[in-house]
């Protein structure tokens, strides 16, 4: 997927890889179609460093998921 360009679907590819990544247990939970490309920067950086390494410390997990809700859509 290129994502050096904002687009919906890029934010949902990068939700999805972080959820895999984090192994996140509220997966369901967290749907992609709650984030906008507006933040798509945000989120990308957030997938970088979900992605970009084998072992996250709990800590990192769940900074990276606090940032994730900080970033979803008000509903």
């Amino acid at each position: 997927m290129d994502l050096s360009k904002p687009s919906q679907k890029g934010v949902e590819f990068m939700i999805e890889s972080i959820k895999s990544s984090l192994k996140m247990a509220t997966a369901a939970a967290m749907q992609a179609s709650a984030f906008s490309v507006e933040q798509y920067e945000d989120i990308r950086d957030i997938y970088e460093v979900a992605t970009g390494s084998d072992r996250l410390s709990i800590a990192q997990v769940e900074a990276l998921v606090s940032e994730l809700g900080r970033l979803r859509k008000n509903s």
